[in-house]
């Protein structure tokens, strides 16, 4: 009787049923008309790519056009390398690194070549990859095998190809999180390339360092040759906690998050934070829909299973003058609350997302994150004065935004 709903063209109304929380157990198949029954089948999913380059440091006020412009022009150029990849057939996984390695080379993030600075003077990088499920274009990886982080890299020059290559040889690395030299060997014998610390020296992130501990800008490192000195001005985003990250729906219907950044300015040394935690700064993963009505209608409309990709920028943990309890992304788990809040509270990516960041919000924490569900629905929200994100679909056409009160243009 629900679904003769649909062959009567009730569809608002079942939609509305299907949608509740308080379903029969099931409905016999043999209920639905050959006109429904030909309708089943998965659509193709439309390619989608969905960036951030870091949260809640910058200031509309404090910047200048110009510097609006450098960031909004590396934006939409990450979203384009990413894109070529989706377009030309290739997988979520690559998309998202190309997109990340780009803002990696880039000075203008938090990331590899535009890290920030430890208490020790020292760059320590992170970086984390995640799928829902194994990429088409590698049978040989387990379906349990859906992820892979790195902490304490020194040297690795694209800790996001890194993450993928030791991803993609489970024999090699039968582990889901790794760490300092070991994970730098095994990406070089992989063909990653590994460049002196030298590399990630940049002007504005080590005057913020020390201009945050209280000491003399002056004079630079004396290791450091003017060669290798790379001067873009004041960032836009001032002493800089955040991440860069990237989400991707490729034609396979597979979700890839990547993650990657320096940390923490100022962090002590040898300090983990929520981008190689699982759960935490990152996640992604399927799941079938349960109930039959709800999971009959989805087939109807060529949906099937439910998934989610997420990457998170802000405040991993705990800063030492913080007062109370506060649930950042460490303690809060928050990108796998967004996916439980949609699995078992059957809600939307943009509300599931958007509530989780209110949330922490409410306990002290600042930040954002991007979250792409299996369909290209696009969630963006963040809590803080501003978030390099941005997004581009199948026409091409980037589009991104930095401050809260933008548009996506």
């Amino acid at each position: 009787m629900l679904l003769s709903y649909i062959t009567k063209g009730h569809t608002d109304q079942f939609e509305k049923l299907a949608d509740s929380t308080d379903l029969p157990e099931c409905v016999p198949a043999h209920n639905l008309s050959q006109q429904s029954r030909a309708s089943y089948g998965r659509k193709k999913a439309s390619p989608t790519l969905v960036i951030h380059g870091g949260a809640g440091t910058m200031s509309k006020a404090g910047s200048t056009p110009e510097q609006r412009e450098k960031y909004r022009a590396a934006l939409k150029e990450s979203l384009r390398v990413g894109h070529s990849v989706l377009q030309s057939g290739g997988e979520a996984l690559d998309a998202c690194v190309a997109a990340v390695a780009y803002m990696e080379d880039c000075p203008l993030f938090n990331c590899a070549k535009g890290a920030v600075f430890n208490t020790a003077g020292k760059n320590e990088l992170e970086c984390s990859v995640m799928l829902s499920k194994p990429p088409a274009t590698h049978p040989e990886i387990p379906a349990s095998r859906r992820g892979l982080a790195l902490a304490l890299l020194r040297h690795v020059q694209n800790p996001s190809k890194a993450a993928r290559a030791l991803y993609l040889s489970p024999t090699m690395v039968p582990h889901a999180t790794l760490s300092d030299s070991t994970a730098e060997e095994l990406a070089e014998r992989l063909g990653e390339v590994l460049v002196d610390t030298t590399y990630f020296f940049t002007e504005a992130r080590w005057r913020e360092h020390r201009r945050g501990l209280g000491l003399p800008e002056e004079p630079l490192p004396p290791h450091i040759s003017s060669d290798a000195i790379y001067s873009e001005g004041p960032s836009l985003d001032q002493m800089p906690t955040g991440t860069v990250g990237a989400v991707a729906l490729d034609r396979n219907g597979c979700l890839a998050a990547v993650t990657s950044t320096g940390g923490k300015t100022n962090k002590l040394a040898g300090r983990i934070g929520d981008t190689p935690t699982f759960g935490c700064g990152f996640w992604a993963e399927e799941w079938p829909v349960e109930g039959c009505v709800r999971r009959i209608w989805r087939q109807l409309r060529g949906k099937g299973k439910r998934a989610v990709g997420i990457s998170g920028t802000g405040d991993g943990d705990l800063d030492v003058t913080s007062v109370g309890p506060p649930q950042y992304f460490l303690r809060g788990a928050s990108a796998l609350t967004i996916a439980h809040r949609m699995r078992f509270k059957h809600e939307s990516v943009g509300k599931a997302a958007a509530t989780v960041v209110k949330e922490l919000f409410a306990e002290g924490g600042i930040g954002g994150v991007i979250a792409l569900d299996g369909q290209g629905e696009v969630a963006m929200p963040l809590n803080c004065s501003g978030m390099y994100r941005g997004v581009i679909k199948a026409d091409g056409q980037p589009k991104v935004a930095i401050f809260n009160d933008d548009k996506l243009e």
